[in-house]
């Protein structure tokens, strides 16, 4: 292999493999009484780990899966319905 500047990324998919969710300062909370399905926070999730998914007795909500959720909180921003919050995540 030739000398290249910067770094070479040899394989892909890392993040399935490496849980990203101790990054975290703050954790994204969903108040399920709130969420209405929608899936506007799914759309713009830079990580990609929120579904909308059936919930029990509930209908369909956001399902955010923690071993890969950064914190970013964007899901928060952009609910319309203003039914993600956050809390300091707990070391």
């Amino acid at each position: 292999m030739k000398d290249l500047p910067g770094g070479v990324i040899e394989s892909v998919g890392s993040t399935a493999r490496n849980k990203t969710g101790g990054w975290r300062n703050f954790k994204p909370r969903v108040d399920f009484s709130k969420c209405v399905g929608c899936g506007v926070c799914e759309k713009f999730c830079p990580e990609g780990c929120i579904e909308i998914k059936e919930v029990e007795h509930l209908g369909k909500k956001c399902v955010i899966d923690y071993d890969y959720c950064k914190g970013c909180l964007i899901c928060m921003e952009e609910c319309p319905v203003k039914a993600i919050t956050k809390e300091v995540e707990e070391k």
